[in-house]
This record gives C-alpha cells, structure tokens and sequence, in this order.
C-alpha cells in the first residue's frame, strides 16, 4: 500500500507474530520497522525518526521495560505501546510508569491494535498541526503542541502524548469535577477496570510535575473523578 500513515518501531522476538504484525500493520498503511532484540531496537531509534513504537515485553538483551526506559531518557513524546503475554495488573502498571502509554496482553486482535495506532497517531497528528500559543493556568505554562509545561523558574517538563490529552482535559474542565467514566472514555477511549488502573498512574504522574506550583492541586472527588483546581 502506497499510503504511509506514519513510521513505527516494532520490537518483537517471536518470529510467525512478528511477520504476521508487520504484514497486517503494513497492509494498513503504516512504514514498519521491525526488530528482534531490545538493543537492535534502541540502536534503530537513535539512527532513524519514528511515529510510534509497538514493544514486546520479554525481548532479549534488553527488555520491553528496560528499552521503553532508555527510549523514554531520549524522546518523552513519542506513544508507546507495549504487547505482552503477561496479564499480571502489576506488570501492566510498571510498563505505564516507565511511560508506555497502552499496553495490549497476549493474545490480541490485529484490528484493536491498529484501532488503538490508528487513533495514537491521529492525535499525534491533530496535535502537531494545532494549539500553536501556549495555555497558562497557574504559574505554568502548557505547550499542548509539543507536549510540555514550563515551570515558574523557566524549567521544561516534557509529557508523554496521554499525559498531554490529559492534563489538556485537566486545563478545559478546570474547577471542575470530570467523571472517571468520562475521562476514560474521551482519553483512552473506554472504561474498564485495567485503563482505570492506568488513569491513576497517569494522574499521580501529572501531580508530580505541577506540585512545584501551589497554586495548583489535582483533587480526588471519591467516588466520582478528580477536579483541577486553581487557587
């Protein structure tokens, strides 16, 4: 297919997926780029410009969570997507900690996969073309463009493409209550128990980040959501 909707890292080990993934994702328009080992994969990054990154977890020589680390001390923004066999909630928050912005457990639908690419980088896209001034709210400064804050002392916190769409929501809705419900399905899409999971890592990871102003607070309304409130 002629159309290239954007360029994607592929790391994945096991040999029938790995061709079946590339053919499928190929077929659908998108440039893959396929790798066998995490190191292989990290060395393909630094030489060439990606859209998006699709990792297995168990890799050799450097694994899914160690190679979206070291990706992530590189780039802040590119999404990230890990496949995994391991199910375990625990393991699906360590990879979302490390910055990974889904991650799909073995064994997955070829279609919800280039569902969930198909949507990351159409906002990836909206975004690069829009937002072009920067938001205030607080003492920060929101660059929804190139997905970073500015602090007070002129310091830049660079976001993740999730941690970006959220704290926009965050911005749009302020002094408001937004619903759990409401928030899941306008970011990821759905609401279910593992994206609730990752709403929580993602929302402590934005209190990090804006607690240097105390001016700003996100507030957990039990039960319902969470409100960004400016003092």
């Amino acid at each position: 297919m002629s159309l290239n909707k954007g360029k994607i890292l592929f790391v994945e080990d096991d040999e029938t997926l790995g061709f079946v993934t590339k053919e499928n994702l190929e077929m659908n328009g998108f440039n893959i780029t396929h790798c066998k080992d995490g190191a292989d994969g990290f060395e393909c990054f630094k030489k060439e410009d990606f859209d998006l990154c699709i990792f297995d977890v168990m890799l050799p020589k450097i694994d899914g969570f160690k190679l979206a680390e070291k990706i992530r001390s590189l780039n802040q923004q590119i999404p990230i997507l890990f496949l995994s066999a391991k199910s375990l909630k625990e393991d699906r928050i360590q990879g979302l900690k490390l910055g990974a912005d889904d991650y799909i457990t073995k064994p997955f639908s070829i279609e919800e996969l280039i569902l969930k690419v198909d949507i990351f980088l159409r906002r990836k896209k909206i975004h690069t073309q829009g937002d072009l001034q920067f938001l205030e709210i607080g003492n920060l400064k929101f660059d929804h463009r190139n997905m970073s804050i500015t602090l007070l002392n002129n310091s830049v916190k660079k976001l993740t493409q999730k941690e970006s769409n959220l704290f926009k929501l965050f911005i749009d809705n302020k002094n408001n209550i937004l619903k759990r419900q409401d928030i899941l399905e306008q970011i990821w899409g759905e609401d279910d128990y593992f994206m609730g999971r990752s709403l929580d890592v993602f929302i402590s990871r934005l209190r990090k980040i804006i607690k240097e102003d105390s001016t700003l607070s996100i507030e957990n309304i039990h039960g319902v959501g969470f409100k960004l409130k400016e003092n």
